[in-house]
């Protein structure tokens, strides 16, 4: 893995990759923070629900993604992309000032705008993330770049979510948010300033003024290639997967696990390591190209390890729950289902990092920004319906192993359709499991 890490001494990659850590860490810093000052404090904010307001955050930092996504790549299709860069970190330390602001006027409006604004900031950045990898790596680098921007991603969500709730835990907490969020804002400004330039590749391009009928447009540039587009979907759908077991682990720590808050971390920190871990052997594993063989290893490790979280999961919660983290960990019930965690992140590498590569290889690089506009929309499309379904079959009193049962042998059928319609990721993996050549992955 010295090839994929030695792209962390380069400036055509090391700027990059230090920016859109922060942009990461800053965006889960500030709304982790938020909700849980919010949960323990909505008395003196709201008269709302602290659960409602916890979803709503959730919600007003995603709609960003549906309403802009067509807009952001345009721009980055458009406009050289490390000064686009650079732009959305500015805007970055603006919205860090205005949620300041609305901690000193004790505003939930304005940090509810804060953190849609946030989502602005990630919307925007999201086609730059990856059309910019092509232009900067060669193309035997294109799997390594990704798999540390993968890695670096999930440990920027964790390292953000905690920080978040650290901040939020200590006296004059509006104070410590709003001062981390703006250092954090300003190091990543730094960074982006280092980016080498990436010319725009349709600096001609007209731009549509209409989210919505350029998000159709966007969409049908995808549908143009179907094994691009099929590519969307399986990393669509594995957004969809991941966001879903995530978004239990608090209940499930809790109802199914009998611990607390920092069962919730260590469930968090496990799946994400994990992902880290299968993004990082990319590489390794596939020779340093793009090696769409791991995609079905990745599919069937999905189904096979969320099944085996549903079936370790203790029936009961342990006497005397909640339990510390200590003694949870001495118990018998803990560690199979971290292991199972662990290997779900593991083949969850396996399984999106080689997609993305695809998505860069054979994205037109006249559209490329676009297509991936088109792939954000999708992503965040599929996780909100996602979230909706679970909430629906949570609320007719399923439990939350069958419902990780249920998504597991979902993602078998999903993997079995995408074999079926592309054959060629099975060919590429069986000639990668008996190291015979076959033919090339793109």
């Amino acid at each position: 893995m010295a090839g994929q890490f030695g792209l962390l001494r380069q400036r055509r990659f090391l700027p990059f990759f230090g920016t859109q850590f922060l942009g990461a860490f800053n965006d889960n810093l500030f709304k982790n923070a938020l909700v849980v000052l919010l949960t323990f404090q909505a008395a003196s904010w709201t008269a709302l629900d602290p659960g409602l307001l916890a979803n709503l955050a959730a919600g007003i930092f995603i709609l960003p993604f549906f309403l802009f996504s067509a807009s952001a790549g345009q721009l980055a299709d458009k406009y050289d992309r490390a000064a686009l860069a650079r732009l959305v970190k500015l805007l970055e330390i603006a919205i860090m000032a205005v949620a300041t602001l609305g901690f000193v006027l004790h505003s939930l409006p304005v940090l509810l705008g804060a953190l849609f604004l946030l989502g602005c900031h990630s919307t925007l950045f999201g086609p730059v993330k990856y059309a910019i990898l092509p232009q900067h790596l060669y193309p035997e680098e294109l799997v390594g770049g990704n798999a540390l921007v993968e890695a670096a991603t999930f440990v920027a969500i964790l390292l953000g979510t905690l920080a978040g709730g650290i901040l939020a835990g200590l006296g004059n907490a509006p104070g410590w948010i709003s001062l981390g969020g703006l250092v954090v804002a300003v190091a990543g400004y730094l960074c982006s300033r280092a980016i080498p330039s990436a010319p725009a590749p349709v600096p001609g391009l007209r731009l549509n003024p209409n989210p919505f009928s350029e998000t159709w447009r966007n969409i049908g540039f995808a549908r143009q290639d179907g094994r691009l587009f099929l590519a969307i979907l399986a990393i669509s759908w594995f957004w969809l997967y991941g966001a879903l077991f995530l978004a239990q682990f608090p209940a499930f720590a809790k109802q199914v696990l009998g611990g607390g808050e920092s069962t919730v971390t260590l469930l968090l920190a496990t799946f994400s390591v994990g992902i880290g871990v299968g993004s990082l052997l990319c590489e390794r594993l596939s020779a340093r190209r793009l090696e769409l063989g791991l995609v079905p290893l990745g599919g069937l490790g999905l189904t096979l390890f969320g099944v085996a979280v549903a079936l370790v999961s203790p029936a009961t919660p342990p006497a005397g729950a909640p339990l510390a983290l200590g003694a949870l960990l001495a118990s018998a019930g803990l560690l199979p289902v971290m292991l199972a965690l662990f290997g779900i992140g593991v083949c969850g590498g396996l399984f999106i990092v080689p997609l993305y590569a695809l998505l860069q290889v054979r994205g037109e690089p006249a559209c490329r920004a676009r297509i991936i506009a088109a792939n954000n929309i999708l992503n965040a499309l599929f996780m909100v319906v996602g979230s909706l379904a679970a909430g629906a079959l949570l609320g007719a009193s399923l439990s939350i192993p069958r419902l990780f049962l249920l998504a597991a042998l979902l993602n078998g059928v999903v993997c079995i359709f995408l074999c079926l319609r592309a054959p060629d990721f099975l060919i590429a993996c069986r000639n990668w499991l008996w190291r015979k050549p076959g033919e090339p992955s793109v």
